[in-house]
């Protein structure tokens, strides 16, 4: 037996013995802690933000219950830190919500269906990123009117969609892993005869749109051409001139997030100073808005053609920083870190290769790094809003596969999760039982707007 064997081995006995010290039925587990202050936490993290812009984050998260999930990825991790965990570790999405996965442009130009978001990620218990996933599920399974049995169906499916998934991918070789990605359109030719032909147009229409979703569309939404010279269009508070931010020239550059994004190798020169967005929950951001500064740069394409803006953002402390249990090692907060399959940085062997972010740049811009990504990359946003019960289960299983390849760990969390149905069904108790508690925290929310405790600003 080999030395890479034995080590499988030891993993995956780690991982059967894990069951006595946690069982899988101990994750359905969750009990708000006495005196939990959810609004608390969002004011306490507001402090690092764009001052300007916490109203608009805070009126975004009062539309509904699963906006306000999505925003809340503090104060769930100050919750998660209470419950079970197995032990193993991964490198954790930190925001694996519904709306974080999608189809994707790969960097050969094909659709994907990955995960996206990484600025929070850091390693944590594997079953963070899981927790989240399905109670968003559950959410947005009551937000779209599902019945309370369907939205829990879904939330099995995705969570049996991942113990599955970690049982295959530790059956096989790393490289195999390391590649895996789930093509679309590869996908809608091998199930066409199996699934109904409704179902297939709309991923044939949905696969179409995606590739319209480039460059020019960013530009013309984004832009205007004045004086012969195109420019991002200022939008206050969500875009704010460069300008505006800092008047001194020399500091200008200084004191932009990611200082000055530079095109890429096969693109001309940057573009004299753009209006730069400054708004965690705006072009570039969702309702989490965990990016303290992001903003966006034109550049020039090369023949007079204008590059699509370049998102970039300081990253703040990680939803899960501070919760981990003392003496626990973390990276640095918004870094994946770890290159190629072989990789072994800090102990972060095996990272998948995500193709949604082999695009992903780094810059440096002050005390943590923070992701610049092309917004010319091909995508398809998550809708909020209602969608057909038979495509949110879909969507539900494809969700956690992607998932799945983020946790290191392979052979000693698929050994824990075993072959039976207890973790799904346990993940899904847990799933609802937060989503009660989202929807009380969102109407706590809502009260403190109503008193004047937050400030938030609705429909910006």
């Amino acid at each position: 037996m080999d030395n890479a064997q034995a080590g499988r081995d030891l993993s995956a006995a780690a991982g059967k013995a894990a069951r006595s010290r946690v069982p899988l039925e101990s994750h359905r587990d969750f009990e708000p802690a006495s005196g939990r202050d959810p609004v608390g936490l969002l004011l306490e993290q507001a402090k690092s933000r764009v001052p300007e812009l916490v109203p608009v984050r805070h009126g975004r998260m009062l539309v509904s219950p699963f906006t306000f999930f999505r925003g809340a990825a503090l104060p769930m991790a100050a919750d998660l830190a209470a419950t079970p965990a197995s032990g193993f570790r991964a490198q954790l999405c930190g925001d694996a919500h519904l709306s974080n996965f999608g189809v994707f442009g790969s960097p050969e130009r094909r659709l994907v269906f990955d995960v996206n978001d990484f600025d929070e990620t850091l390693p944590g218990p594997f079953e963070w990123d899981v927790k989240r996933l399905v109670a968003s599920l559950v959410v947005a399974g009551r937000d779209n009117g599902f019945a309370a049995a369907d939205a829990r169906r879904v939330a099995v499916a995705a969570a049996a969609r991942y113990r599955k998934a970690m049982r295959e991918f530790a059956a096989s070789p790393t490289l195999e892993v390391w590649y895996s990605h789930l093509d679309v359109e590869d996908a809608i030719a091998r199930f066409k005869q199996r699934l109904k032909k409704r179902v297939v147009k709309e991923s044939e229409s949905m696969a179409a749109k995606v590739r319209t979703r480039d460059s020019t569309q960013a530009v013309a939404k984004l832009t205007r051409v004045v004086d012969g010279q195109r420019e991002i269009v200022a939008n206050p508070p969500l875009i704010v001139p460069v300008e505006e931010l800092a008047a001194d020239a020399n500091l200008r550059h200084a004191q932009v997030p990611g200082r000055r994004l530079r095109a890429h190798p096969a693109g001309g020169p940057p573009a004299p100073a753009r209006p730069v967005p400054a708004d965690p929950g705006g072009p570039q951001g969702g309702r989490g808005g965990q990016r303290r500064h992001p903003g966006v740069d034109l550049a020039d394409g090369g023949r007079g053609r204008p590059r699509p803006a370049d998102a970039a953002g300081q990253a703040g402390r990680t939803f899960g920083a501070g919760r981990l249990r003392r003496g626990e090692p973390v990276r640095q907060p918004g870094r994946a870190g770890g290159v190629g399959p072989a990789a072994d940085a800090g102990g972060q062997r095996h990272l998948p290769r995500l193709a949604a972010h082999d695009r992903a740049r780094w810059r440096p811009n002050g005390l943590l790094p923070a992701p610049a990504t092309g917004l010319e990359v091909l995508r398809a946003d998550r809708a909020d809003g209602p969608r057909g019960d038979g495509g949110l289960r879909r969507a539900m299983r494809l969700d956690a596969g992607p998932g799945s390849r983020a946790h290191r760990d392979r052979f000693a969390i698929a050994a824990y999760l075993g072959g039976s149905e207890k973790f799904e069904q346990a993940v899904a108790d847990f799933g609802v039982s937060y989503a009660d508690q989202t929807e009380r925290d969102h109407a706590a929310l809502s009260e403190a707007a109503a008193s004047g405790r937050v400030e938030a600003r609705p429909g910006v």
